[in-house]
């Protein structure tokens, strides 16, 4: 271009009007000068964009196998064990529930899918040497007002539906539970029945709980039964559960109570009538025999430690209910409200120091106990069945 101009600008000296040809060059020049460097710009930017578009293209490749791998492990989670999941219910409250979760999570996970579509294509659309004409404000109007007014509204009528199912119905059996820290009894005042962590119902029929707190402020959840409820104090408040078919349901503590709050659990055993009708009779029974040798050697360390002070077994002097009732311990399944299997080592364990399986629970280790005295501790407290 340099080369073309200095042609020009010598041709024109060595004429002899030059002078007025001179000026008419130059602006022929400077445009062709001007169209050259459009040009070059605009093939420089064609090619700045589908280098992106590919660049996006292979980290899109890249990195799509690995984010449907990361979603497709937190999905494997959603099955877990089943011991405490409230999206796999076995009652008519709790399926009312997770139908309405997974409800939510469909009709939310589609539209911010949606969102997010729309927002992706607005960057990564082709550019337009000149933007078409378009309906934006009712496109806006119709996306971001109408269609979510319509689907609040929608699942605010759903939701208000499956609250119905939530509601206590006729119920027969009526239990008491009382939360303590860390632990959980269990009175069923129509039998004359305490138990302690375990809570046992008949399949198929609902059941009244009558729920209060005898410290501070405690939460009652069973996830694959019903929802959760708060335990206060000096008030009672009264809820349900049913179990659809027979099982061991963990449940747990759901509001923050101190520093055991994550092992304050306990199981709700659901049972075929005629089992559960069983097992009320044989609870009933008078416990424990005052001449089977195991009580005889057992009971006396029992009061000699000082297990009186907080403890309760039925038909004997031990009649204290700070700590759990110990009639049925022999029986439960778990120690220390579901934080060690009841095994005989693990028995052992609780009663020389339950502060170390359990840091911080209110009750005290036994001390200067002999070998024999634990051991025939131990032997009293699994017959106690």
């Amino acid at each position: 271009m340099i080369a073309v101009a200095v042609a020009v600008a010598l041709a024109g000296a060595g004429e002899g009007d030059g002078r007025k040809s001179e000026t008419p060059e130059r602006e022929r020049t400077g445009s062709i000068q001007g169209r050259m460097m459009s040009d070059t710009v605009h093939a420089r930017r064609v090619e700045t964009r589908a280098g992106r578009r590919d660049e996006v293209g292979r980290y899109g490749t890249a990195w799509g196998p690995g984010v449907l791998m990361a979603l497709s492990l937190l999905v494997v989670g959603c099955q877990g064990d089943r011991v405490q999941s409230a999206l796999h219910p076995a009652s008519p409250a709790s399926h009312a529930i997770a139908t309405l979760w997974w409800v939510l999570l469909a009709v939310c996970g589609i539209y911010t899918a949606g969102t997010f579509a729309l927002f992706f294509y607005a960057i990564f659309r082709p550019k337009q040497e000149q933007a078409a004409p378009s309906d934006g404000n009712l496109f806006i109007l119709m996306g971001g007002v109408f269609l979510p007014f319509v689907i609040l509204l929608a699942l605010l009528i759903y939701s208000t539906h499956a609250t119905t199912h939530l509601q206590t119905p006729e119920t027969g059996l009526t239990i008491r539970v009382v939360g303590h820290r860390f632990w959980w009894e269990v009175e069923y005042p129509e039998y004359g029945i305490m138990n302690a962590n375990e809570i046992h119902i008949p399949v198929g029929e609902p059941v009244r709980l009558e729920l209060r707190s005898g410290d501070v402020i405690h939460s009652f959840w069973v996830p694959q039964l019903h929802g959760k409820i708060d335990m206060f104090p000096d008030l009672t408040t009264h809820f349900w559960i049913q179990a659809d078919r027979a099982g061991i349901y963990r449940g747990q503590c759901a509001e923050f109570c101190g520093v055991q709050h994550a092992r304050m659990a306990f199981h709700v055993i659901a049972m075929p009538p005629k089992e559960f009708a069983a097992w009320v009779a044989e609870k009933q029974q008078p416990r424990p025999d005052p001449d089977a040798a195991v009580f005889q050697r057992g009971h006396p360390v029992f009061v000699r430690h000082r297990c009186v002070a907080c403890h309760a077994i039925r038909d004997t002097d031990a009649v204290a209910r700070a700590g759990p009732d110990l009639t049925h311990i022999g029986s439960r399944r778990m120690l220390g409200a579901a934080t060690r299997l009841n095994t005989r080592e693990n028995m052992r364990d609780w009663l020389a120091d339950p502060n170390r399986i359990k840091p911080g629970v209110l009750m005290p280790p036994t001390e200067n106990i002999s070998e024999e005295e634990i051991e025939a501790l131990v032997d009293y407290m699994l017959s106690l069945k």
